[in-house]
């Protein structure tokens, strides 16, 4: 019955409690469908409480200030040692891609478990003291508010941009793990001696697909590769796949088919933008001057090679597909709401008592 007709067939009085009953209903659907708004927007943890995920600027009301200062810190220490954006784009991809997105690399080993950051899988990272650093600058902004894995997944983010790359905006609201999984390494982290196949399939299970996975590889045109990954290729023949123009320069920097892993022996990853994330990457694998054999993979399977072809010719594509990539990967299974903590210290679970 409609409103009009109630207050037709009934006294003045029915009518109130008419009223007031369509109202309280009405108050109830309102609230119900507010409620439901919220669990949508807001999400719910396992123990019911309400978990905002991971949004743009997370910190606006708790730490305005907080990207400010990473950004400047990163500014800084880019000036002071400029391989510390390579340090923070590899970071993302080692932390980020094992089960979460959590900081849990940068923990330093105990007596009971070996850290992620000192596994084989990790050889050659480094510049963890400077994370350090930035975390020390956000704690004097605001102590205990601003995860390590923000910080990692942040300093990534300007770290590219540093070196020529896309801004990505990236979300954050993470909170940080309280465990290394070096065992997991393996299961997870494609490794540069792999077929292009694991590593479509690793990076696949993450939600990353193949053009994604032809433009993250691309984070190889900056950097550089410690001779230790290089001189299969190299001895005791030297591989037929490697552009001959390029072999006596990769011979002159690894002229050890043993070398010392503590040594500094290494090759440019691009001789001609060494410092610059650029598409001159793809072009260098389409020459046959890739220094890894993922890289020669990339360049001629034909799943990936026409998406090589393509960044090769327009670096805005590469960016796009790389800016979404590192997006997902960023947004890999985080910790958020009441899930983890905020380490005092980026190397060294907090103590609970």
């Amino acid at each position: 019955m409609t409103w009009h007709k109630i207050c037709a067939a009934t006294s003045p009085r029915r009518q109130r409690a008419a009223r007031n009953l369509v109202m309280g209903s009405s108050l109830v659907v309102i609230f119900f469908a507010l409620l439901s708004f919220t669990l949508l927007a807001f999400g719910e943890d396992e123990a019911g409480a309400k978990n905002p995920g991971l949004v743009l600027n997370y910190y606006r009301e708790s730490c305005p200030q907080a990207e400010e200062v990473i950004r400047e810190q990163v500014k800084l220490l880019y000036k002071r040692h400029k391989n510390t954006a390579f340090s923070w784009l590899r970071n993302i991809f080692h932390d980020c891609a094992v089960q979460s997105c959590d900081a849990s690399l940068l923990l330093d080993s105990t007596r009971r478990s070996l850290s992620e950051k000192e596994a084989d899988r990790s050889f050659g990272m480094r510049n963890f003291r400077y994370l350090e650093t930035i975390k020390e600058a956000v704690e004097r902004e605001c102590p205990g508010v601003v995860s390590c894995a923000d910080i990692l997944v942040l300093s990534a983010r300007d770290g590219i941009v540093a070196v020529g790359g896309p801004y990505i905006p990236l979300k954050t609201g993470r909170r940080d793990g309280r465990k290394s999984r070096a065992d997991l390494l393996e299961e997870y982290l494609p490794d540069h001696n792999e077929s292009i196949s694991s590593v479509l399939d690793k990076f696949n299970a993450l939600g990353i697909d193949t053009p994604g996975v032809v433009a993250l590889l691309g984070s190889h045109s900056v950097g550089r590769t410690h001779c230790v990954k290089l001189v299969h290729r190299l001895y005791p023949e030297v591989d037929p796949d490697l552009n001959p123009d390029h072999v006596p320069h990769m011979l002159k920097k690894c002229y050890d088919p043993i070398p010392d892993p503590k040594a500094v022996q290494y090759v440019r990853n691009d001789r001609g933008t060494p410092m610059k994330l650029d598409n001159n990457y793809y072009r260098n694998i389409l020459d046959n001057k890739g220094l890894l054999q993922v890289d020669h993979q990339l360049a001629y399977d034909k799943r990936t090679r026409p998406f090589v072809k393509k960044m090769a010719k327009n670096q805005e594509y590469f960016f796009k597909e790389f800016s979404q990539a590192i997006t997902i990967l960023s947004e890999n299974n985080p910790l958020t709401g009441d899930k983890g903590e905020i380490r005092k210290r980026c190397n060294v679970a907090n103590k609970h008592h």
